[in-house]
């Protein structure tokens, strides 16, 4: 199978948020935000995999800043790592005041994504090709992060084994 250049699925998507998608003291919702992120993720793993793809976990999401009615969010996702059947994506949110042209880093987020084939069961994808020194880096960080969900999986599964929840 030929490897994917990161470039190849990196997405850029901007989006006004209207009061629809805040709270009546104006500041946008988590959850809507968190939905702009999966989307923004997800497309970028669609890219990648040429594939159908399911969100499998997110890490940590930390907003930094609030984000207010009338502000643009740009969320900016690309591939971090990839697996056999499975991917990290980083999605990084700024939030910009169009009045002043302030841009806010709001948050950042690490998503997994599992390709599907066509009777919906985890295929097999494309390697990663990096090309440049900050995509070794995020590739190499990535790495670590997957470490740390397994060894946290597997303590989960040996506690549920146990029966001490």
């Amino acid at each position: 199978m030929e490897g994917k250049k990161v470039s190849e699925s990196r997405v850029i998507i901007a989006q006004a948020m209207n009061p629809e998608n805040a709270n009546p003291a104006g500041n946008v919702h988590g959850g809507d935000i968190m939905k702009l992120i999966d989307t923004a993720g997800g497309v970028a793993a669609a890219r990648h995999a040429r594939a159908h793809v399911v969100t499998a976990s997110i890490d940590r999401l930390d907003f930094h800043h609030p984000v207010y009615i009338g502000d643009v969010l740009t969320l900016k996702a690309s591939v971090n790592y990839v697996g056999r059947t499975s991917m990290e994506v980083g999605v990084r949110v700024e939030a910009e005041n169009v009045i002043t042209g302030e841009v806010r880093h709001t948050g950042s987020a690490y998503l997994t994504f599992v390709a599907l084939d066509e009777n919906r069961r985890p295929r097999p994808l494309p390697p990663l090709i990096l090309e440049t020194d900050e995509e070794c880096h995020r590739n190499r960080e990535a790495r670590q992060r997957r470490e740390m969900r397994l060894a946290e999986k597997e303590k989960e599964r040996q506690r549920h084994k146990r029966g001490c929840d």
